[in-house]
């Protein structure tokens, strides 16, 4: 078949081209044809917004919001909205299209998107950051909507902003809309299980393709790289299952003890710490990046994009990587870490769980009935089982990694939706 190339990738480091190379490479092992492809590889719309907001000394300061909608093929679109000074369009692309594949794999009936203001939050106050959230909410409400598009928590987010988008949503509405976001106080609407359904869907991903490996979890030490909310649910579960978490991370460096790092007592300090570890006495600090190749059986790197690089995808010394970030790895690496025979369980798998009990979240609040704990945990634990065991067989069928595998699962399933309903 003839393709129509996307646009030169020049820069392979860069979120989107990194994306883009995954998807060709599965859309090739499809026989996608040309309709298809370039609906897929393409955003359905990108949305860019300023915000003039008045900050605490009477300033005004001009922020930019973005919010790309990548697919609204399988149902409304889902995804985060980062606050972070590293946020651009190229960025949100990528992670929009990571939606919708990641949903797609899950077998849950979202497009994807993504969102994002590019600030620092750390530097500013909490009526600073709410008059920014508000301002953004009310510049995209005719995107928003429960049928339509529904944000989440990301970097820089949590259940506080996505009270303030609800509430401000709901203002323009003129009634209370308690679907349009997910990741909610639980007073709110939110869901129980919310706060570590990511982590928790690392850790069912880790223990599956450990089973794989022939890895006994209670002799398996790990090393994660990332103690927000994602790293640190991820370790408290592995080690709750008698794994060894021998070193953590986070952006004050990264902490070993050969021994296992005690994770509830790690949680404790970082969060009577200003949420860092630094000056944690319980281990001992090394460089931040040295724990991507410690001696360890399984690496989770669940902090930001790229970190994992041709430079230093050589030394990892790890036999399973579990991605509890989104796109750590860069394409540039993918051949070297399956040259050298480490298994990955990647992103739009491994850190589904997030969006799995935000289904949750959405369908609760489209019943008017809350779910308890168990039945939420046991319910994204039977996802995650499952859509790794198709990944798994995919990956054996075609004779490819599991990233591209997961890739073949997602776009599939999305170009055959596509195609039943008919295109233009």
């Amino acid at each position: 078949m003839g393709y129509i190339e996307p646009a030169p990738i020049i820069d392979l480091e860069n979120p989107f081209e990194s994306m883009m190379s995954r998807f060709h490479i599965a859309a090739q092992h499809l026989g996608l044809d040309d309709e298809v492809y370039n609906v897929l590889k393409s955003p359905a719309r990108q949305v860019i917004v300023s915000l003039p907001i008045t900050m605490d000394d009477g300033s005004i300061q001009v922020f930019e919001g973005y919010r790309v909608i990548h697919s609204t093929i399988l149902g409304p679109s889902k995804g985060g909205v980062r606050y972070d000074m590293g946020v651009n369009i190229d960025e949100v692309k990528a992670l929009a299209a990571w939606m919708t594949w990641k949903c797609a794999v899950v077998d849950i009936p979202y497009g994807g998107a993504k969102g994002g203001i590019k600030c620092n939050p750390r530097a500013m106050s909490s009526g600073e950051i709410e008059r920014l959230t508000r301002s953004y909410t009310e510049s995209m409400v005719d995107v928003f909507g429960p049928d339509r598009d529904i944000p989440a928590p990301d970097m820089g987010t949590g259940p506080r902003e996505m009270a303030w988008m609800m509430d401000a949503y709901s203002r323009s509405k003129g009634m209370t809309v308690n679907a349009v976001v997910t990741g909610k106080p639980i007073v709110l609407g939110g869901s129980l299980g919310r706060t570590e359904a990511t982590g928790r869907g690392v850790m069912v991903s880790a223990l599956a393709a450990m089973e794989k490996l022939k890895i006994n979890p209670y002799k398996a030490t790990f090393a994660v790289q990332g103690f927000g909310n994602v790293g640190s649910f991820a370790a408290l579960l592995l080690e709750e299952r008698g794994g060894t978490i021998v070193s953590v991370s986070d952006i004050s460096g990264a902490y070993v003890n050969e021994k296992g790092i005690n994770i509830k007592e790690a949680i404790e300090y970082r969060n009577n710490n200003n949420g860092t570890l630094e000056g944690y006495t319980g281990a001992d600090k090394i460089n931040g990046n040295d724990i991507l190749t410690l001696e360890v059986d399984v690496l989770i790197p669940a902090a930001k994009e790229d970190v994992i690089t041709a430079e230093n995808a050589n030394n990892i010394k790890a036999k399973l990587i579990v991605e509890g970030a989104n796109g750590p790895t860069s394409a540039k690496a993918d051949k070297i870490i399956n040259d050298k025979g480490i298994m990955v369980a990647p992103d739009i798998l491994a850190n589904a769980g997030g969006v799995t009990v935000s289904y949750f979240e959405w369908v609760q609040n489209r019943l008017g009935y809350k779910w308890t704990a168990e039945r939420v945990s046991r319910r994204s634990d039977r996802i995650m089982k499952d859509a790794f065991e198709v990944v798994y067989k995919t990956s054996v069928a075609y004779d490819v990694p599991m990233r591209i595998a997961a890739y073949i699962v997602a776009i599939d399933k999305v170009a055959k939706t596509y195609k039943y309903r008919g295109g233009y």
